[in-house]
């Protein structure tokens, strides 16, 4: 698509808001999402490195 001017490429022939909004909403969609999954990452090893150190504080009090 092929725009004379900058302000006709945000307004989009009238439909910029629509455009814009769904673009935005995309990206902060995308962006939550990333946020959740590296959380969930981070708490998910904590979890395994807790677990860890109960099993060896197990093992050294049952020797």
């Amino acid at each position: 698509m092929f725009f004379q001017s900058w302000s006709e490429f945000w307004a989009m022939g009238g439909y910029g808001f629509y455009v814009w909004l769904s673009y935005g909403i995309s990206l902060l969609t995308i962006v939550i999402l990333i946020a959740q999954s590296v959380r969930g990452k981070k708490k998910v090893f904590e979890s395994v490195r807790r677990e860890q150190q109960r099993e060896q504080r197990l093992a050294r009090g049952q020797s």
